[in-house]
């Protein structure tokens, strides 16, 4: 996953995808099938395989909404098409920055020109307090996924998947080769950590012990 916190360039995973927006991964998958939010990316034909549906970040800001109005709030799904079209058009900065409502099972916005609230679909005016959706900050959640536990520190491990099955820094997509190419480098432990904020000392330390014991 590349991540950046202010120009956001985003790959993230079925199951990356479901802990940040609530969706499940069969609902993620049925979306898909009937081509209402597809991946952004596929990497092959197995959709049993994980990593053969990458989503971007506009794809997971789109999720995360869609899942507040679909499974908080029952919003239909021809409700729901409706909005996405509509939000689409008016671009990917509607997904973060819009408020929105729900009204009798309707999604409401507030119109910027007469500051009145309307249906996105039917463009109808509401006189009624709708209920307001509320989402979470995206970045907040993928910084909090992204935090590493105390036991995960300094380990190694191999995962399917991931790289190849390379070796990986645990609780990161890290590969330990790419360390050790760094320390062969003759970069020191301040360097390479400036260069991979996500990893502590103690974990480089943990590539220089798997270099000795290739080596031994």
């Amino acid at each position: 996953m590349v991540y950046k916190s202010d120009n956001i360039l985003g790959a993230f995973s079925e199951e990356q995808v479901a802990k940040l927006t609530g969706l499940s991964r069969a609902q993620l998958r049925r979306w898909n099938k009937i081509e209402f939010i597809k991946p952004e990316f596929q990497t092959g034909e197995n959709s049993r395989k994980a990593f053969t549906y990458i989503y971007s970040f506009k794809d997971l800001l789109k999720l995360r909404v869609l899942n507040q109005l679909r499974n908080v709030y029952s919003v239909s799904m021809p409700e729901l098409r409706r909005v996405a079209k509509v939000l689409d058009h008016l671009g990917e900065q509607k997904w973060t920055s819009q408020r929105l409502w729900v009204h009798n099972r309707k999604v409401v916005f507030e119109e910027p020109e007469s500051s009145k609230k309307r249906e996105v679909s039917s463009r109808q005016f509401v006189a009624d307090i709708p209920l307001e959706v509320v989402i979470s900050d995206v970045r907040e959640d993928i910084s909090k996924m992204n935090l590493r536990g105390p036991d995960e520190i300094g380990k190694i491990e191999k995962r399917r998947h991931i790289h190849s099955s390379e070796s990986v820094f645990v609780g990161t997509r890290i590969t330990v080769s790419a360390i050790i190419d760094y320390i062969e480098a003759d970069y020191d432990d301040e360097a390479i950590i400036r260069e991979f904020p996500s990893l502590t000392i103690d974990d480089i330390e943990a590539a220089k012990r798997y270099l000795a014991e290739k080596v031994a």
